[in-house]
């Protein structure tokens, strides 16, 4: 066991925080720029797909990235352990999630079913409350300088 201690990605439970933000950060913008790329290329209605996205991608993180981000803050403020693992920023729950989303995003956008307006338009609204999501983050990052 003290090998594994010797050898795991520690960082303090405030790092966490940081690492957590950067990586919403990183998910949110390449979901945003990669619609953005796509719907200023195809220039059909892209007022209205981005308003739709905002609106829409507004209203997720409302209804549910703002009590997901926040379980997430608790969860890490809460971690018992000083220096808890780099990877641990999300519970497995979480990385299952992601994987499954990544997966289905690839495969949608692949498979030629739906239109990639859509798609993109989708990804920019899920984009959106990733990045307000990491904004929270680093909100908590930097209000508490004083944990460990």
């Amino acid at each position: 066991m003290k090998f594994f201690e010797r050898i795991k990605p520690a960082v303090s439970k405030r790092s966490l925080l940081l690492i957590a933000g950067c990586a919403w950060t990183i998910a949110g913008g390449i979901l945003i720029s990669r619609s953005l790329i796509h719907l200023i290329g195809v220039n059909h209605h892209l007022a209205l797909e981005i308003g739709i996205g905002i609106i829409f991608g507004i209203l997720f993180y409302i209804l549910l990235f703002a009590r997901i981000s926040k379980k997430h803050i608790n969860r890490i403020t809460l971690i018992k352990i000083d220096n808890p693992c780099f990877f641990s920023f999300f519970n497995f729950r979480s990385y299952l999630m992601m994987a499954i989303m990544i997966s289905g995003g690839i495969t949608l956008r692949l498979s030629g079913l739906i239109n990639l307006d859509y798609i993109y338009t989708f990804f920019l609204t899920m984009g959106i409350p990733l990045l307000v999501s990491a904004y929270r983050f680093f909100y908590s990052f930097v209000k508490n300088k004083g944990m460990i």
